[in-house]
């Protein structure tokens, strides 16, 4: 909460502060990779950075978690941080780092505004960095403690046991542990962080979600390859280098699009590649004998395009109470819908919980006819690949 003296100082200046966010990321992301090339090198995802998607995301949160402290006091946006939070463990990020963070960020914030930064301003705002820093840094510990790994250190070597072209864009791969322990527990729906050693020597790090149950012996990550360059440099180079018996650096799993325990009904809803965390839930949930009612939509460019394809029938098929719905944009299998997904005719319940995953703009789409038919917003859940630029829409 926001001290009483803060309160009216971040209310006047959240305009101008949010107005001028855009150009203070982009001064702060400047003064961090020149004080610490080691970040963007062996950090920061460069494609993000190259594209502008990263300073939208730092700047959209900013001012969600401040718009959050001034219109509910008494409340955390906890999706929100909860989000942040399981990728920054992902990554490996450390409490320290956000006191680099910090000395940069202020620095920029004077930058660009200059004499309107009293100091009336900057201890209300320092105010708002901590708090929403503090709060990290504590479901971040919680995170660490609950992987079973000290702070930061969430790096493991496994071995590449199998590769299957799954598409022509798109392969997957099973892992192992080099030491042969026990790949490890995780929830259905989280993803795990891969990190490779590119020919400029960078170590770059990229999300991909376990694809398959946890039960397996083994962990399953499909990588489609994204076009351009440093955009898809990761996984650009695991289908082109990435190859039985290599090895490569992998995360303990984090992610909080996770499947709920109980009965209640779902809706699993994705498009392209964000099939993949629906896959390890529907997996799960095969694996389980579960009978709870489950609708799937999946929705992508064409048949030849859909990765898993006969995974996902298959899986859905072996549910008492699973029923699968697919849209392609371009023809090419009768029991597909033309065009793109549209959850507005399909037959939920009225206490379904909805699960997506795939681009934005889908994202957006489905949230928005889900709400327009009466699902509660606190029962959308998503998973966004990448930065996060629709921050605050839930919290």
């Amino acid at each position: 909460m926001l001290s009483e003296q803060a309160v009216p100082v971040v209310r006047a200046t959240l305009p101008a502060v949010g107005g001028a966010l855009d150009e203070i990321t982009e001064r702060f992301y400047g003064r961090l990779f020149d004080a610490h090339p080691e970040l963007l090198r062996d950090l920061f995802n460069r494609g993000n950075q190259a594209n502008g998607e990263q300073r939208q995301a730092l700047a959209g949160s900013i001012a969600a978690f401040a718009s959050a402290l001034l219109e509910r006091p008494d409340a955390r946006p906890d999706v929100m941080l909860t989000r942040i939070a399981h990728k920054h463990a992902s990554l490996g990020v450390t409490a320290a780092q956000y006191k680099t963070v910090h000395e940069h960020l202020f620095a920029a914030i004077v930058e660009v505004l200059g004499d309107a930064v009293t100091a009336e301003v900057a201890q209300a705002w320092d105010e708002v960095y901590w708090l929403m820093a503090n709060a990290l840094i504590a479901v971040e510990a919680r995170l660490y403690q609950e992987a079973g790994v000290a702070e930061g250190q969430v790096w493991r070597s496994m071995e590449i046991t199998e590769r299957r072209e799954e598409t022509a864009d798109t392969v997957s791969f099973v892992l192992r542990h080099t030491d042969g322990t026990p790949t490890g527990a995780f929830r259905p729906g989280q993803y795990v962080s891969v990190q490779v050693t590119l020919p400029d020597g960078a170590r770059q790090i990229r999300q991909y979600s376990l694809s398959a149950a946890p039960a397996r012996p083994e962990w399953r990550i499909t990588v489609k390859r994204v076009d351009g360059d440093p955009a898809g440099e990761v996984s650009s180079w695991l289908h082109a280098h990435a190859r039985p018996g290599d090895t490569v650096e992998v995360s303990a799993p984090f992610g909080d699009l996770v499947l709920p325990e109980g009965e209640s009904p779902l809706l699993l809803a994705s498009a392209g590649i964000g099939s993949t965390p629906m896959l390890a839930m529907l997996d799960h949930l095969a694996a389980t004998g579960s009978t709870r009612p489950v609708v799937v939509v999946h929705a992508d460019r064409s048949p030849a395009s859909h990765a898993h394809a006969a995974e996902l029938r298959r899986l859905v098929d072996t549910l008492p109470q699973g029923s699968l719905h697919l849209w392609y944009e371009e023809p090419g299998d009768s029991s597909a819908h033309p065009g793109r997904a549209d959850v507005t005719a399909l037959d939920l319940p009225d206490d379904v919980t909805a699960y997506l995953c795939g681009p934005l703009p889908f994202l957006r789409s489905v949230r928005g006819d889900l709400i327009g038919r009466g699902v509660a917003a606190a029962g959308i859940h998503y998973e966004v690949f990448g930065p996060d630029l629709w921050l605050g829409a839930e919290s």
